[in-house]
């Protein structure tokens, strides 16, 4: 906390004024919005933000603070923040009341911390319900992790709130990203961050995201997924970098506030120093001494003037302010127990302290500056240091701030201590339950170089390694396990090694080592925990296909798994991949059928990735649409982002298939949604193949270029054979066969499961319409081995059409369309009637081609799938009979986000109900619904229910 800045800082900022005013104004009339300033110490950022404060007239004005010592503390600034608007908790849904009073330690249970931007979107809502709320954060570099995260997120959602934010930070590489004694900041951004792509619909490819549910962490426990992921933070928000004065204005703010007599020489040499820096300017004339300009950075100058008020003090006076220095909370009723435990008078040593202008003590106790506060913990002796911390320890109360308590405990100590360390392990349980995984990654890294005994630290080191890991903080990760890789290791520490090598590796740009790590892991385990050796294997398929990394994963796995698994007690999974490499679908599927029904439980709870793509392999849309229903089901329940995107991904992907493309476009919204709380990407995969079916060519075309740029930049190789399918069935569509066998063969290439053979049914139609007719056939051979294997009517009745287009007999052509009258994959039935009245029209046939051709345009039609629906229509025109005109559907007229709110609302959903999904607030969905019944031409929620498109399906 800080002395508020004096106006005279303020010369020269009217253009920093002006847009915070702007902020404010919109804010008023209810179009929220948020504002980063952005510069060094000392410019003016927190001069701006109290000139927010002092003239937004009538607005309810809240503010929090980030301090270093608080970034190990989950949701501390956002508690702080908060603090003044819990008298609304009681108005707040219980639901939301139970997520916040967890968050801020007020209760006992583990929230759900993907939950806690909505709770605290509903907090701000009905705080701002009487009057307009202006948020404040200063210091954000030293912003908790936990509450950076919900803040950005809360910053991106309050566009109708009368609610404004407004946060001010130092640029990246500064004093930011370093303690007050020169230490790394633990939880800071921590380098490189997961970084997976996406894939086909088995390649449930959330970036940043790794560790799905039965990942290998421990014989027979599961990975975590990753917390909110590691998104670019408030860097997302609209900036404005805060410069520094110009010569003109810094004159005369060196002119007002200099109490000194200056002449024009020294006059010059100040202004050069200091830049522009308003606080340079005011604090260089009297800090004594000027270094050779452009040697030293002007934060650091002006820190030397800081220190330079020391000189002279009382020792005791010199303690306070040390102790000071060290409590982020700028509590007194820390402070001065703590005084008087150290034998410090506090009336006699506060005077002396606060004469130094370096401090306030009111009902806080308020450093001038941070640099300030850095000048005067850096100042002291580390042994001055660790006494403060020490005696701030005692006072913490053990119940109510155990997490602090042991944070100072930690800093006190001159060496490995055991007790501080167990202390430390427990606080960060106590982080990792209320959703601080950063701040749990955090304690635990203490805690191991705390520890006396050596296999303590080596447990605590990898524990500390998998928390950054979950918490995204990837080169950290790096640098904590070389630290136990020449320890004495057992065999099992060293396959976890290996294991974490290896996720580390998947989550990493242009690191294909990945696999090789897992398959060390696993051959390590063969002797002592064969189960897990096997898990292992699989554990590197689930990986590759979550990170959208997989092409080339599944024949290196499976060479390793052929000559070094251990035998397993009753064919499994990896058993029957195993099987299908080597002597195809037909031996494989009954196995695959078994591991997909799970012993006990489905396959797809432990590793749903890859259990996508093996129904998919099987093509049994039933399955997979079993799976997709699971997903959203416990996505919901358990309020998991990864599980619920992984959800909407395949709702997507099995939307696009049965032919409901306004349900694709829902849930595309919602993951996006998601995404964007987490500060992530969107998954891109089952984007391609909704434009892909749409049959929108620009469109489509400019996605494809996006995905392969973002793939080949990421590695993501099945992202890229997704682009090949999707481009695939595009050209099919559009009628430009040399363009989709291109695509198709890329696609078909690689023999990635599923993508290789959802890809045939379009390499032979594209073959065949090119006169291709060897490479037709061969196609069809691997099509008709799969399907036949599979036994669905869905692959039948494809292989079935495809042979047609190849043998040109009627036969096979009523046998697809019959089929496929059983599968819920509408466009292939589509396809199917299309195809056979296609070639009923050239044998001559005409009134039986007419009413192959109706069904294919009204099902292709009906379900928006524009481009063979043209097809269809050419094809019909051709007979002479014109093909009716398509009315505007719904998804027509609306955005992608609308036709969501449109969807859920008619089937009841209120408004509230609708805000938790997209994480927005009720007065948002309230506005997006005025909108769309502007442009349905309808005027009440009742009247969505019969509207075309917005049937039910979410």
């Amino acid at each position: 906390m800080k002395a508020a800045p004096s106006p005279g800082q303020l010369i020269g900022r009217q253009a920093e004024m002006a847009r915070i005013d702007e902020l404010t104004g919109a804010a008023r009339e209810g179009l929220g919005g948020a504002l980063l300033l952005r510069g060094e110490a000392g410019i003016g950022k927190s001069a701006l933000l109290d000139h927010a404060g002092r003239t937004a007239a009538g607005f309810h004005a809240v503010r929090a603070s980030g301090a270093e010592y608080e970034r190990e503390l989950p949701f501390a600034a956002l508690h702080q923040l908060c603090v003044p608007m819990l008298r609304h908790l009681p108005e707040l849904p219980a639901q939301h009341r139970e997520i916040l009073r967890n968050a801020f330690g007020l209760a006992t249970s583990a929230p759900d911390v993907f939950r806690i931007g909505v709770a605290t979107l509903e907090l701000l809502s009905r705080t701002a319900r009487d009057r307009p709320l202006l948020c404040l954060i200063d210091d954000a570099q030293w912003l908790d992790t936990a509450s950076s995260k919900v803040l950005t997120f809360l910053a991106r959602r309050i566009s109708c709130e009368p609610v404004a934010m407004l946060f001010a930070v130092r640029p990246h590489g500064t004093e930011a990203e370093s303690r007050p004694d020169g230490s790394a900041v633990p939880g800071g951004r921590g380098g490189e961050e997961g970084s997976g792509g996406q894939g086909g619909p088995g390649d449930v490819g959330v970036q940043g995201e790794v560790g799905v549910q039965g990942g290998s962490g421990e014989p027979g426990g599961g990975g975590e997924p990753g917390e909110l992921g590691e998104p670019g933070g408030l860097d997302v928000l609209p900036g404005l970098v805060v410069g520094g004065l110009s010569d003109t204005d810094a004159r005369t703010l060196l002119a007002a506030r200099s109490h000194v007599t200056l002449d024009e020489q020294v006059r010059r040499r100040i202004l050069a120093e200091a830049r522009g820096n308003p606080l340079a300017l005011l604090e260089l004339p009297t800090s004594g001494g000027f270094a050779p300009p452009d040697t030293l950075s002007v934060p650091t100058r002006v820190e030397r003037g800081f220190r330079a008020r020391l000189a002279g003090l009382p020792d005791g006076a010199r303690l306070l302010l040390t102790v000071a220095s060290a409590d982020p909370t700028g509590d007194p009723g820390l402070l001065w127990p703590a005084a008087r435990l150290l034998g410090l008078d506090p009336t006699t040593v506060g005077e002396a302290a606060a004469a130094t202008g370096l401090v306030e003590f009111s009902t806080r106790v308020r450093f001038c500056h941070p640099l300030a506060r850095s000048a005067v913990y850096r100042a002291a002796e580390a042994e001055r240091r660790r006494t403060a911390h020490r005696v701030l320890a005692e006072v913490t109360d053990p119940a109510a701030d155990p997490d602090r308590r042991a944070w100072h405990r930690a800093q006190a100590g001159a060496g490995p201590d055991e007790d501080v360390a167990a202390e430390l392990e427990r606080s960060a349980a106590r982080a990792r339950s209320r959703g601080g995984v950063a701040a749990a990654a955090a304690f635990l890294e203490r805690a191991a170089a705390l520890s006396v005994d050596t296999a303590k630290r080596t447990e605590r080191t990898l524990t500390a390694v998998r928390a950054k890991l979950d918490a995204g903080i990837t080169d950290t990760a790096v640098d904590l396990l070389t630290t136990v890789e020449n320890a004495s290791l057992d065999e099992l520490q060293h396959a976890r090694v290996d294991l974490l090598r290896g996720r580390i590796a998947f989550v990493r740009h242009n690191d294909g080592n990945g696999p090789a790590f897992m398959l060390r892991a696993a051959r390590r385990l063969a002797g002592p925990d064969p189960q897990w050796s096997r898990d292992c294997f699989l554990d590197a398929l689930e990986m590759s296909l979550v990170v959208g990394r997989a092409t080339g994963v599944m024949d290196m796995v499976l060479a390793a798994a052929r000559s070094t698994a251990p035998p397993s007690r009753s064919p499994d999974v990896l058993d029957a991949l195993i099987r299908l490499g080597t002597d195809g679908h037909r031996a494989a599927v009954p196995l695959i059928r078994g591991a997909l029904e799970g012993d006990g439980a489905p396959m797809w709870t432990r590793r749903p990735a890859l259990a996508v793509v093996l129904a998919a392999e099987l093509w049994d849309p039933h399955t997979h649409a079993a799976i997709t229903e699971w997903l959203m089901r416990t996505g919901r329940e358990s309020g998991s982002p990864l599980v619920l995107r992984l959800g909407l991904a395949q709702l997507t992907s099995w939307a696009v298939l049965s032919g409901d493309l306004g349900q694709a476009m829902a849930a595309i919204t919602e993951e996006e949604a998601i995404a964007d709380a987490v500060g992530g990407p969107p998954v891109t995969y089952h984007r391609l193949q909704l434009a892909a079916l749409r049959g929108r060519r620009q469109e489509a075309l400019h996605l494809f270029e996006s995905a392969t740029g973002a793939a080949a930049v990421s590695g993501a190789g099945q992202l890229i054979a997704n682009t090949h399918w999707a481009a695939a069935v595009l050209h099919n569509g559009l009628g430009e066969y040399p363009a989709a066998l291109a695509a198709a063969r890329q696609a078909v290439a690689n023999g990635d499961l599923f993508l290789a053979g959802f890809s045939l049914p379009e390499l032979v139609e594209a073959a065949v319409a090119c006169g291709e007719h060897e490479a037709a056939v061969r196609a069809l051979e691997s099509l008709t081995e799969r399907t036949e294997a599979s036994g669905t009517s869905s692959g039948l009745g494809i292989a079935a059409y495809a042979r047609g287009l190849v043998t040109g007999v009627e036969d096979h052509y009523r046998e697809a369309v019959e089929h496929l009258e059983k599968s819920p994959m509408v466009p292939y039935r589509a396809r199917a009637h299309l195809l056979y009245g296609q070639w009923l029209r050239r044998e001559g046939r005409r009134r039986d081609c007419r009413r192959q051709l109706r069904t294919a345009h009204e099902l292709l039609s009906a379900a928006g799938i524009e481009a063979f629906a043209r097809r269809a229509a050419d094809e019909l025109r051709a007979t002479g009979e014109k093909a009716p005109g398509r009315s505007g559907s719904a998804y027509d007229r609306l955005t992608a986000q609308e036709l969501y709110i449109a969807r859920l609302v008619a089937t009841g959903a209120t408004s509230k109900e609708v805000a938790s999904r997209l994480f927005l607030s009720p007065r948002t969905i309230d506005a997006h619904l005025r909108n769309i019944f502007r442009k349905l031409g309808i005027t009440s929620r009742r009247q969505l229910r019969d509207h075309p498109g917005l049937g039910p399906g979410l």
